[in-house]
């Protein structure tokens, strides 16, 4: 994190970072997902708003530099959303996403799981996702609770189903060494959270295909909604997540594997547990910046691209969307 003696000038609503490239994008969502900010007070958020308002307006108090400026939008965006202006709840802010997640994952790769278990971890998986994806979606339109029940219903019985589907048919196959058995079935919680997580964000932002999604001129104004930006922002979203589950999933088993033969675990076996849930918090620490960093969150497409009544409400030629994250 760059620190305040080199700041680049703040503007306002504008990342700190340039979006253009990936690194610049990491960099931001590095900054977005910084547990810290779920420590944040209530005192501290309403400073941060405050300051802002100040600049906005123009009545910015002397000695003000970038550098706090930058954090307290920094601070607004991790906790409030950019469309209700409504604080998330910690837990389903992407700050609290590895933290909160993380004994999720952890439950999720441990080794010979029941149907009980596969079950319940799944459950609570697709129940945590949900949430995140409802409560950093794009909510330029209203959704009925409804619409979200229907889609949280979904995503949990795509994600039981896959899961449990593929765990029987590694105990069905006789091909594989135990050992090449268990390591499989470990990886099963991959294919499983994948394809769920597909499903959780098209159930959970349906509604976004349904009533499309607002799309911006260079100047910050609603020129329309559009149908098929939500599709576009809802593809991206979904690419994220299956990118997302790919180091976390895959990676601990196989690290897990080599690391339980070790001499060491071996006589101590209940430095299994702390050492396996360390591994997970790695590897989820790693993997969520670089997922979500793929697209930027304020995306643009061409009007051309657009509805036909879109494209007659403005001059500009490229407009933006919050896809969500």
């Amino acid at each position: 994190m760059s620190g305040p003696g080199t700041c680049p000038t703040f503007q306002l609503g504008r990342p700190r970072y340039d979006q253009s490239t990936f690194l610049g994008r990491l960099r931001h969502f590095i900054e977005v997902i910084d547990p810290g900010t779920l420590f944040v007070s209530q005192s501290r958020l309403n400073a941060s708003v405050k300051l802002l308002d100040d600049y906005k307006s123009g009545n910015l108090p002397p000695g003000v530099t970038d550098f706090q400026l930058w954090e307290a939008q920094k601070i607004k965006q991790a906790i409030i959303h950019p469309d209700t202006g409504e604080k998330i709840f910690m837990p389903f802010r992407m700050s609290g996403y590895v933290p909160f997640g993380t004994p999720i994952v952890v439950g999720l790769l441990l080794p010979s799981q029941t149907l009980a278990s596969t079950v319940f971890w799944q459950w609570l998986n697709q129940s945590h996702n949900a949430c995140v994806n409802y409560a950093n979606r794009n909510a330029t339109k209203p959704t009925p609770t409804s619409r979200f029940l229907e889609g949280y219903l979904g995503a949990v019985t795509s994600a039981v189903s896959i899961a449990v589907g593929l765990n029987a048919l590694v105990q069905k196959s006789s091909r594989f060494s135990p050992a090449a058995r268990l390591l499989i079935q470990r990886l099963v919680p991959f294919p499983a959270v994948a394809g769920a997580n597909i499903c959780n964000v098209g159930l959970m932002r349906h509604s976004e295909l349904v009533d499309g999604i607002d799309v911006l001129d260079n100047k910050g104004n609603v020129v329309g909604s559009s149908r098929i930006a939500a599709k576009h922002a809802l593809m991206e979203t979904a690419l994220t997540r299956v990118v997302l589950p790919m180091p976390i999933f895959v990676l601990p088993p196989m690290i897990m594997t080599f690391l339980e033969k070790l001499p060491l675990l071996q006589t101590h076996r209940r430095l299994m547990l702390p050492i396996h849930s360390l591994v997970c918090l790695a590897a989820f620490a790693v993997s969520l910046p670089v997922a979500i960093s793929l697209f930027p969150q304020m995306s643009e497409i061409e009007v051309s691209h657009l509805e036909p009544e879109i494209a007659m409400a403005t001059d500009c030629k490229v407009v933006t969307y919050n896809k969500g994250l």
